[in-house]
């Protein structure tokens, strides 16, 4: 597998970025994002920083630090961050979005004790590089947590995907064929993904279907305190 791919979708921007936006701003998508958070973030102690890779509007960070957590937000979109600065402003809340690139990230090593990243990794172009700066800026023993579309998931997995969502008719249309189309062709599968990790500075993960989502854990080494 190539360390680089071809970037076949551009960036969210604009007019684009806003809709995502509202797509994913609805009362029952916000209540989903409220329940990861606290699934994504219970084995956390107390003062623990969290950084989420491609967070787009920022919805599922604003709840990580409804918790109490520290936390910052990296997005290649311009829009996004903007976006994703101006939720935090309204919802009173201090999130360090930032705008970059996941095989650059701007944090210095050992900053974080988890990293998330949904619905984002199939589109990075340099997807090696990204893991091995996702070790480097997580602490020892933190994990990286990264789901995304299941090329195998079926049309009903797809279609029980978007009725939850409980989008309007035309947010519905074009959800599940974006879902089914675009976005499906460029997912990796189980055995790419685990061929990444074992690749990466990780060097193994843990990978979960659930539907249409694969959810891969990485966790970084514990380093040995001197006697």
């Amino acid at each position: 597998m190539h360390a680089k791919r071809l970037k076949l979708l551009p960036e969210m921007e604009g007019r684009t970025a806003r809709w995502y936006a509202r797509v994913r701003g609805t009362d029952t998508q916000l209540e989903l994002y409220r329940t990861q958070a606290a699934q994504l973030t219970h084995a956390l102690p107390r003062g623990a920083r969290v950084l989420e890779v491609a967070p787009g509007p920022g919805y599922l960070s604003l709840e990580i630090a409804r918790l109490g957590f520290e936390v910052a937000g990296l997005d290649i979109s311009h829009s996004m961050v903007d976006i994703a600065r101006g939720n935090a402003q309204a919802a009173g809340l201090m999130v360090d979005f930032r705008h970059g690139d996941a095989a650059r990230i701007p944090f210095e090593a050992d900053s974080f004790d988890l990293l998330v990243c949904q619905a984002a990794f199939k589109n990075f172009a340099a997807p090696a590089a990204a893991l091995d700066e996702m070790h480097r800026v997580l602490r020892s023993a933190g994990a990286a947590i990264i789901q995304d579309l299941n090329p195998e998931a079926s049309r009903a997995d797809i279609q029980q995907e978007v009725t939850r969502m409980r989008l309007g008719r035309l947010n519905a249309i074009v959800t599940r064929l974006i879902l089914s189309s675009v976005l499906r062709r460029r997912a990796y599968s189980a055995h790419q993904l685990e061929r990444l990790a074992v690749a990466s500075s990780f060097g193994t993960c843990q990978i979960r279907r659930d539907g249409i989502t694969l959810e891969v854990r990485l966790q970084k080494r514990a380093m040995q305190q001197a006697a």
